[in-house]
């Protein structure tokens, strides 16, 4: 008789569980609704109680002794039936709060990342067209004195496209890959420039493997050579070393200006700002991008942070 009315009295408990657990699922009620839901064990206890004392009653009720033990364990029924309940009802309700609010956090993360990645995209497609403007112009002055010159540069050109449009702006990779797209810009640059422009790239073996954000060198490159060949004459030298500092990989980018024609500010131009804004965007950083001059050289300082920046960008 103890196991048949342990085990009818606890399925019908379970049974009003798994009910208050599917109608948290759908209904979560706010911090000033507890009392409803107070409300609601109460009803829910006095259901099971009156099901299982009638249940209980129509097949064990023929003993006098049990009968009389029903009657007087009531209190203590409901009492426990409420109390398991009510910490199904709590337990039901915090974890399905939790749920919910770690799918608003993805949903917050999601369109965080889809803003900055939108965002960084309009940074690419605003950079580009400068570029491409002043390499088109070239190629069609060179297509009368010197159309092989002029074939050379289209080809070059369309490699360094083709490779734009197979990157995103949040990969990864090496610094060797990305000095070997940088040549392929250079390569054009000088092209264009001919014997004026000379360049100086020196990577050393510790930093090779080191990761940055793809397409990063190109802008801050053709930066330089604004300010360096737009306000000088004669050859000049644009040069970038690669080294490790503290850890991170840092690149000095320098070039030539003319004090008289052109006085370089924190974060000249459009190129460097958008550099800065996209390593804020990638590492959440303002201090990775950093500009200063020394007599006549400007130089750009870029450190791009390794360890745990890098891996939570993979």
């Amino acid at each position: 008789m103890v196991v048949s009315d342990s085990l009818l009295s606890n399925s019908l408990l379970l049974l009003a569980s798994l009910l208050i657990l599917n109608m948290t699922r759908y209904y979560l009620p706010s911090t000033y609704q507890y009392t409803n839901v107070i409300g609601s064990c109460l009803v829910i206890t006095g259901l099971w109680l009156f099901v299982s004392n009638s249940l209980l009653k129509l097949f064990l009720g023929d003993n006098e002794a049990y009968a009389s033990f029903l009657n007087t364990s009531l209190v203590v029924r409901a009492g426990i039936a409420f109390l398991v309940l009510t910490i199904v009802t709590i337990a039901a309700i915090l974890w399905y709060n939790w749920v919910e609010k770690q799918k608003v956090e993805q949903r917050r993360t999601d369109a965080d990342r889809l803003s900055r990645d939108a965002e960084l995209f309009k940074l690419r497609q605003q950079l580009q067209p400068h570029f491409l403007f002043n390499s088109l112009n070239s190629i069609n002055a060179l297509i009368g004195l010197n159309p092989q010159q002029a074939r050379k540069m289209v080809q070059q050109l369309s490699d360094f496209l083709r490779g734009t449009l197979k990157k995103e702006e949040s990969q990864l990779i090496s610094l060797t890959e990305e000095i070997n797209y940088l040549n392929l810009y250079l390569e054009i640059e000088k092209v264009r420039f001919g014997n004026r422009l000379m360049t100086a790239i020196i990577v050393g073996d510790d930093t090779k493997e080191m990761k940055l954000p793809t397409l990063l060198l190109q802008p801050i490159v053709e930066n330089a050579i604004k300010f360096g060949l737009y306000d000088t004459i004669g050859e000049t030298l644009i040069k970038m070393e690669c080294m490790v500092d503290q850890g991170d990989l840092c690149i000095l980018v320098s070039n030539p200006f003319d004090p008289e024609t052109s006085l370089p500010k924190t974060g000249t131009g459009f190129g460097l700002t958008s550099i800065r804004r996209r390593l804020y965007l990638l590492y959440g950083r303002n201090d990775l991008l950093t500009t200063k001059t020394k007599e006549n050289i400007f130089f750009t300082i870029v450190k791009i942070p390794q360890q745990h920046e890098q891996s939570s960008n993979n």
